[in-house]
């Protein structure tokens, strides 16, 4: 993928997680290879291919959706991940809950609190 962050999202709103694995995602009937950020306003391709990349840039889509956002499910693949404290203390600041996990993991997690309502987004690491 290059750098350049797609204008609009794959889809305009959030949506469960259907499935994962072979490099990719299935959501609302649709699929996409690669990561995904699953935001308020819709799910957005990601760049990031391993959790060492995660780091503010990465997730500036993320900062601009602070307002309706109070946890962020991150899943890191089949790695386990500490964040960097600056991240953590960042987020903090837009008052951002940060969970890391692995991808299957974060997915469950991510439609559990999807479905209850609840103000989460998702950084998922296709694996």
């Amino acid at each position: 993928m290059s750098g350049a962050a797609p204008a609009v999202p794959h889809f305009p709103r959030p949506a469960p997680i259907d499935g994962y694995g072979q490099g990719g995602f299935r959501f609302a009937d649709m699929s996409h290879r690669g990561s995904l950020l699953c935001l308020p306003d819709g799910i957005w391709a990601w760049s990031v291919a391993r959790a060492g990349e995660i780091d503010e840039a990465s997730l500036a889509r993320v900062f601009e959706n602070a307002r309706m956002i109070d946890t962020l499910i991150v899943g890191t693949g089949r790695e386990v991940w500490r964040p960097d404290p600056a991240l953590r203390e960042a987020l903090h600041a837009v008052q951002i809950v940060l969970d890391p996990m692995q991808t299957g993991s974060a997915i469950t997690t991510y439609n559990i609190m999807l479905g209850e309502g609840r103000r989460v987004a998702a950084a998922l690491i296709a694996v």
